[in-house]
């Protein structure tokens, strides 16, 4: 089987006044002369390596399954590093959302050959990761077509942004949360009941008509129940 290759830069955000690791995998056969959509992955580490998504991936290139696509794993430094980022409450939760949206994306499309419109730009994420990607993709509709969710923390932030969102074609959502997730161990140490939160916020996105997808799987909020859901989530989203 053909593998892609992935890329290990780094890329200085002004926003968050730091250089940002960035592992940018091309598919097999990648090449110049084809356009491609991006997906960006916060909790980027994780989603290469236990989520194996550049392996799923090359599968699914192998079988002719998926469209061109380019994927862009953000990692985070330590737990502290990425409560700050991706957390509503975070102190640089805001300025990560504006990294992505405007100094990420431009950087990728000035570099590779991608569509360079918000249906071609999609935001994945587990946990917090999911989180910080929809509220990226509520504060910029226009950049960002879909988001994939494994499990994200929800609270009265989340849905709040979520009421008043005014575009609701703007993005279509994927969304899975697992059937024992309701003792979570958060990042401040408190356990946290992820699944009623999560249906109250399915409930609400159907009820203001986004386009949405969402499935509960047995599980727990671990990697065991994310990893086997990879392959379903890429060919949800890009399937040819």
């Amino acid at each position: 089987m053909n593998r892609g290759t992935i890329q290990d830069i780094t890329l200085f955000s002004n926003a968050l006044q730091e250089e940002m690791q960035l592992l940018i995998y091309l598919p097999p056969n990648y090449s110049a002369l084809y356009k491609y959509s991006v997906l960006i992955a916060s909790d980027g580490k994780d989603y290469f390596q236990l989520g194996r998504i550049s392996r799923v991936a090359d599968e699914l290139y192998e079988e002719e399954a998926i469209e061109n696509l380019i994927i862009v794993g953000v990692p985070y430094k330590d737990v502290k590093d990425r409560r700050n980022k991706y957390h509503p409450d975070g102190s640089q939760h805001l300025a990560y959302t504006r990294f992505l949206a405007q100094e990420l994306v431009p950087y990728i499309d000035e570099n590779y050959p991608t569509y360079q419109v918000g249906m071609g730009r999609s935001l994945i994420g587990d946990s917090l990761a999911a989180t910080v990607s929809l509220m990226t993709a509520l504060a910029y509709p226009n950049t960002f077509g879909k988001v994939i969710m494994h499990s994200p923390l929800v609270n009265e932030d989340v849905l709040e942004k979520v009421k008043s969102h005014q575009d609701i074609h703007a993005f279509s959502l994927y969304h899975v949360i697992g059937t024992e997730e309701k003792a979570v161990k958060t990042g401040d140490g408190k356990l946290t009941n992820f699944i009623i939160p999560n249906r109250e916020l399915h409930d609400l996105i159907e009820n203001k008509g986004i386009l949405t997808f969402y499935d509960e799987l047995k599980g727990d909020h671990t990697w065991k129940l994310w990893q086997p859901d990879m392959k379903r989530s890429l060919l949800h989203n890009f399937r040819l």
